[in-house]
């Protein structure tokens, strides 16, 4: 039996018995080393007899095909059996993201000392109208509907068509991923999106993407390349709460934080990969970008206004071509959690040092200005203990250096964050988290809000707003209720956080909250929020609660693992 066999949830328990039952096969307790015989998959209907849906479901779903799940396993019948391959393979399985769950299990085979590695798997409903939202009270900040068939033909392929509405724009797009193009280890992903504004219901811009690669699809695997190219042309407006942020302009009127921006980049890596348990990854490539930016002709801003925003507000225009460097080191070590960002399906979870460093250098071939060194770090390091404990610690910074005539440091930036969950205790589990992002001088003259979903829940939306953001949240999430398969479970929480310039003025609240997961949809439970600031403004009673897919703790700056 795989190494995560013996500690599933009740739901995947149940999967299990069903797979063992369903061919009268009987687990081989000692696998390692004996010959494997074969692979089978016992791939459960998405809606099964437990589920509280009808069967007739199944007829709009394809279910995976067993080549599809055979193709990911690092192992081939007639090769000694290795437990380290399997859960390898099951990882990759997961990955994939067309199940709500794989399980591995090691049956006897037929002849005397071998063995068949059983793969059981549900899917997950594959046609489907996936979403994402967040709202505060009324107020509805986003949300994307995406019509998909993640799973066309039981395939593995995924074509989607994406309908996202922001405050201001409407985006019509469509997408189409192949992780195995023509059954081979290549990867193809491309998207296309058009966007409107919501007022005057003309296009504004566009944006889309492409890229091709060959991914480090095994722990084993030498080397992987991959290229790509994207663009986004929209006009960008920044809102606190409903509203367009006018920003304050020293002599005179506000001004409104909107730019129109026109970014294009692309690039290609190569990388070598080194070790097994302790991994080393080694990467170098070659790109290029055109970034703009400017005030809009309708925002009808003087000279001097215009000069406050571009020097204050505005991301900075560049045009430059860069070689890198890359270096990863992680220790491939990987264990099964449950009840942490899911409830009942397996999460895997690398465990121990995970480290990168970058290290960029733009000639002055496209522009003088563009002539820089940068380089960037980010570290963290997971634990587990007391059973199913589990502390992460996550560190990152960069900076960049001008060259040329306008020598000096910038876009200086280094954020931290520190995650506890405690063991299980009656089923439930306490997670804490605390995250500090420090922005100096950040190129991009990024700004953190902080109010409703987004962290500090029952405050007015993006009450806070400054370059650096301090923020705790603290949560028990109660064990799950399962009625038919279906999980709904409770929350106890406090968040204190503050959005600053200089120094950090904490605001505070406590709530409570529901969770609710649909095995056959999802994997992450959408979550419903309502929250009472201790401390500071508060909204009406409808403006305290939040919605959104996913834990508050998947907030976070995506600075911590790409700096």
């Amino acid at each position: 039996m795989s190494s995560d066999a013996g500690v599933s949830a009740d739901y995947e328990q149940t999967l299990i018995a069903w797979g063992l039952a369903r061919g009268g096969d009987v687990v081989e307790p000692a696998p390692e080393g004996k010959v494997l015989e074969d692979v089978r998959v016992a791939a459960e209907d998405v809606v099964a007899q437990s589920d509280p849906y009808p069967n007739l479901l199944n007829i709009f779903h394809a279910r995976t095909r067993d080549d599809v799940v055979r193709r990911e396993v690092l192992l081939t019948p007639g090769q000694p059996y290795s437990a380290a391959l399997v859960d390898e393979s099951v990882r990759n399985l997961r990955k994939l993201g067309l199940f709500s769950a794989v399980r591995a299990v090691t049956v006897k085979g037929r002849q005397p000392g071998t063995v068949v590695l059983l793969l059981i798997t549900k899917d997950l409903w594959s046609l489907r109208l996936n979403s994402d939202f967040s709202a505060v009270g009324s107020l509805l900040q986003y949300l994307r509907l995406q019509g998909t068939e993640q799973n066309f033909l039981g395939r593995g392929k995924k074509v989607a068509v994406d309908f996202v509405l922001r405050l201001d724009t409407i985006s019509l797009g469509q997408s189409y991923t192949d992780r195995r193009v023509l059954g081979s280890r290549w990867a193809l992903s491309e998207s296309a999106a058009v966007l409107l504004g919501r007022e005057s219901g003309k296009p504004e811009g566009s944006r889309g993407s492409l890229s091709v690669s060959r991914p480090l699809y095994s722990l084993a695997t030498p080397w992987s390349v991959s290229s790509s190219v994207a663009w986004n042309v929209e006009t960008a407006r920044q809102y606190r709460g409903a509203d367009i942020w006018q920003l304050p302009f020293p002599d005179g009127p506000a001004v409104p934080y909107v730019y129109n921006a026109r970014e294009v980049a692309g690039g290609v890596t190569y990388t070598r990969s080194f070790g097994h348990r302790y991994k080393w990854n080694v990467g170098m490539g070659a790109g290029a970008y055109h970034d703009a930016y400017a005030a809009p002709v309708a925002s009808m801003l003087t000279d001097a206004q215009e000069a406050w925003f571009r020097s204050n507000y505005l991301p900075r225009a560049e045009d430059a071509a860069y070689a890198s460097l890359s270096l990863s080191a992680y220790e491939a070590r990987y264990e099964v959690f449950h009840d942490l960002d899911s409830y009942a399906l397996s999460e895997d979870v690398q465990l121990g040092h995970s480290i990168g460093a970058s290290l960029r250098y733009a000639p002055p071939v496209l522009s003088s200005s563009a002539h820089y060194a940068q380089g960037a770090v980010t570290a963290r390091y997971r634990v587990r203990w007391a059973g199913d404990a589990l502390t992460a610690v996550s560190a990152a910074a960069s900076i960049r250096r001008q060259l040329g005539e306008n020598a000096g440091w910038t876009d200086r930036r280094w954020a931290t964050e520190f995650v506890q969950a405690s063991p299980q205790f009656f089923g439930g589990r306490i997670v804490g988290r605390g995250v500090l992002d420090v922005n100096i001088d950040d190129l991009s003259d990024r700004i953190s809000l902080l109010g409703g979903g987004n962290g500090l829940r029952g405050a007015l939306v993006d009450a806070y707003s400054g370059k650096r953001l301090l923020l705790f949240n603290l949560e028990y999430r109660s064990p799950p209720l399962v009625i038919k398969t279906v999980h709904l479970g409770g929350v106890l929480f406090l968040d204190s956080g503050s959005a600053f310039n200089r120094r950090p003025s904490m605001v505070t609240s406590v709530g409570v909250g529901l969770r609710l997961l649909f095995p056959q949809f999802n994997v992450n439970p959408f979550r419903i929020d309502f929250g009472y600031v201790l401390n500071g403004d508060r909204p009406p009673v409808s403006g305290r609660f939040s919605f959104s897919a996913g834990q508050v703790t998947d907030y976070r700056p995506s600075f911590l693992d790409s700096p």
